[in-house]
């Protein structure tokens, strides 16, 4: 179906709505009609009685297969919501298509996700024989390896590793004990024996700028850009994609979805539904392994 050939009496008439009602500006409702047509192009107003579920969550999952950034697909979700209750509004469909854009399931679309190869590019492109490299590998293997936010990690201190575990102080100040991996728990040690300033008080920050000061977030965001680039990776990467990662690959390989809420520090669990999803690929792998008549 070609763009021309598109219900433009409505598409049209849901323009004129959003100028005239809600006073949209002229960039917003050229946001709204590139993201209607988008949509309409894979489920046009004429087969919206057979558009449900399936249809939406395809037509978000191609936008996110094209490699749209997180802030995109998010504008669409919003754009679909207004026009599908626009469309009950004016009875031109007979139930809220919307609902079907209420969910985690569709939520769990937003982040970017990496594959556990990307994962060990990423990890892999760090030398680790400068102080700031040795640094680097330590904070993304320990991201990846913990789920914990940047801020969480900018908090940390020498004090804050009992064993295998770390004391993470998340939202509402709130402490929890977070398991470390063996990469991550040698990167760090590495770290610090070999190019983290001494200090004998526990109370210093675990990772320290190029002048021994505090890190910051926004150093953390610039350091993951470049890496990404040296590894090849393409896809819209930040540090928190490394705590999208860490929940994803869990739940792939079969942890409990309560331990994962514990350990990312969800109060809702709801929350951490969003990582439910399951691609395709891993669905049929796992039916061909599991079912007795594959």
């Amino acid at each position: 179906m070609s763009q021309k050939d598109l219900p433009l009496p409505y598409l049209t008439l849901f323009l004129h709505y959003l100028a005239s009602e809600k006073g949209l500006s002229t960039n917003t409702l050229q946001a709204y009609r590139r993201d209607i047509t988008a949509f309409l192009l894979t489920c046009p107003l004429s087969d919206l009685t057979e558009c449900r579920e399936k249809r939406v969550y395809q037509h978000l999952q191609s936008l996110q297969q094209q490699g749209y950034a997180t802030s995109t697909m998010a504008r669409h979700i919003i754009s679909l919501k207004v026009f599908f209750r626009f469309l009950l509004r004016e009875a031109l469909v007979d139930y809220d298509l919307a609902i079907y854009l209420e969910t985690p399931k569709v939520w769990q679309l937003i982040p970017e996700i990496l594959t556990p190869d990307e994962v060990d590019r990423l990890l892999q492109s760090i030398e680790i024989t400068t102080p700031l490299g040795a640094r680097d590998r330590a904070i993304f293997e320990l991201l990846y390896a913990t789920g914990i936010r940047v801020s969480e990690l900018c908090g940390l201190t020498l004090s804050s590793f009992y064993g295998g575990q770390i004391k993470v102080l998340g939202k509402g100040n709130k402490e929890r004990m977070v398991p470390v991996g063996q990469e991550a728990l040698k990167a760090i040690d590495h770290y610090l024996l070999h190019h983290r300033p001494l200090t004998s008080h526990p109370k210093a920050p675990l990772f320290l700028s190029r002048k021994d000061k505090p890190l910051r977030r926004e150093t953390i965001w610039k350091k993951i850009q470049g890496y990404a680039k040296k590894a090849g990776i393409t896809k819209p990467l930040s540090p928190h994609t490394l705590r999208h990662c860490f929940a994803s690959h869990l739940l792939t390989n079969g942890a409990d979805l309560r331990l994962i809420q514990e350990m990312l520090g969800h109060e809702n669990i709801a929350t951490t539904e969003r990582y439910t999803h399951i691609d395709d690929t891993y669905m049929h792998q796992a039916f061909t392994k599991y079912h007795p008549r594959p």
